[in-house]
């Protein structure tokens, strides 16, 4: 199924533009129970309340999270990477430049990572700030298709001046949630902006049956990987290929995920707990630990390095099937190859002062519910790190990022410097003081 752009039909909206535009008016000056709003989708009305309590400006572009090169390293990691052919087949058929819509896919955090479709389109929503890089989610830029939808974590139309930002009044948009097809974990949106040809419920059912393709393609991209276990060596059979990058993921995640890529392949492996506490201990420590002190990282100390050895049989049965250049040596324990983890990855992102793409990355402590003294340990680290950065160096609107994050929501000196560095009149003054407050 492909998309056609130009059906007449438009769907009818349930209140008129003019009552719609009034009934923004009265919410923006404050007037909450005034009856126009009444006349208001609910869930649109839902949506703009929770933006003005946010303080979102109703004339303000969104912020531009990610930059030129930041924005290229990001899509190059970002699951949805692969699924853009998909994308493009689906909802720009024929010539894209010349489609009547722009289409746009983002993160799970509202960021808009690839816009495409037609040229003339997209550069007059340029001057809305719908550029690869923005932050369209909803407590940025208010009530929108893809930050709403994500909200919402349910697909959403949003017509004309239904968009909180008074910029957005000339567009209608479609959107629908991407989800992890095994975990159901949102992974980003899927978005389609234009005229009113955009808002009908064919767009509508379109957009989601996009999503929907998506998940599929990722399912099944994925038990194609598991299904012949790379380990199998049957005579005359060509062996694997070397691994061209191994990846493994423990920011915010109990259950670490390894992803690896060969030239021609690509896998994901999730892991137990003992197991990425083990993996995670060899990739920080490349030049490779002794049995004792592998023991107590992941143990605690005064346990016998017996403990251990069933359990890194166990890893490497795993490794043989998933990643078989990554088994660990032994004498002393260590991987053949260099393992990537996204924590290093914030760690270096901080190194080189990319402080708004670090914080981007960093999504949440490392293996959280890890009791492995090494993962306590370099779990505070990074945390640590990650703190220090943002009181001593970071931008106000990367500070303000942090201050929203669940470890900076409840730090009050990140908020006590992030209200210093407001400017007087700033509406997110008061916002700051009452959790500053409320944290004593």
């Amino acid at each position: 199924m492909s998309a056609t752009w130009h059906d007449p039909r438009e769907a009818s909206p349930t209140a008129s533009r003019l009552l719609v535009e009034r009934a923004h008016e009265e919410l923006i000056a404050g007037n909450l129970d005034d009856h126009r709003l009444r006349e208001v989708r609910p869930l649109v009305r839902e949506s703009w309340e929770r933006s003005w309590h946010r303080r979102v400006g109703p004339e303000a572009l969104p912020p531009l999270d990610l930059f030129e090169d930041e924005l290229d390293a990001y899509r190059l990691t970002h699951p949805l990477a692969s699924a853009m052919e998909m994308i493009r087949a689906l909802l720009l058929p024929g010539d894209s430049e010349d489609s009547g819509v722009v289409i746009a896919v983002g993160d799970q955090a509202g960021r808009l990572l690839w816009i495409e479709g037609d040229a003339q389109l997209r550069s007059l929503t340029e001057g809305m700030g719908f550029v690869a890089g923005a932050n369209w989610a909803e407590d940025a830029v208010g009530t929108s298709a893809p930050g709403t939808a994500l909200a919402l974590e349910r697909s959403v139309q949003i017509r004309g001046a239904e968009h909180y930002n008074r910029l957005v009044h000339p567009w209608s948009c479609s959107a629908a949630p991407v989800r992890d097809p095994e975990t159901q974990r949102v992974l980003g949106v899927i978005d389609i902006t234009g005229g009113p040809e955009v808002v009908t419920p064919q767009a509508r059912l379109l957009v989601d049956a996009t999503a929907r393709a998506v998940e599929s393609e990722l399912l099944v991209a994925r038990l194609q990987r598991r299904a012949e276990p790379p380990a199998r060596r049957l005579p005359g059979r060509t062996p694997p290929e070397p691994l061209a990058r191994a990846r493994l993921q423990v920011l915010g995640r109990d259950r670490a995920r390894l992803e690896t890529a060969s030239a021609h392949e690509e896998a994901v492996t999730e892991l137990s707990a003992r197991h990425a506490a083990i993996l995670l201990m060899l990739a920080v420590h490349r030049q490779g630990l002794s049995a004792d002190r592998l023991a107590e990282l992941v143990y605690g100390p005064g346990v016998s390095p017996d403990t251990l050895r069933p359990e890194m049989v166990r890893l490497r049965k795993v490794l043989e099937r998933a990643a078989p250049d990554l088994v660990p040596e032994s004498r002393p324990y260590r991987l053949p190859v260099p393992l990537e983890t996204d924590a290093q990855d914030v760690l270096s992102l901080l190194d080189r002062g990319a402080h708004r793409v670090a914080l981007t990355a960093y999504r949440g402590p490392v293996l959280p519910d890890s009791t492995s003294p090494g993962v306590e340990e370099f779990r505070d680290s990074v945390r640590a790190a990650l703190r220090e950065v943002m009181l001593s160096g970071a931008s106000l609107d990367v500070l303000l990022a942090y201050a929203d994050t669940p470890e900076g929501s409840e730090d009050a000196e990140v908020l006590r410097l992030a209200l210093e560095m407001l400017p007087a009149r700033s509406p997110r003054r008061a916002g700051l003081v009452t959790r500053i407050e409320r944290l004593g």
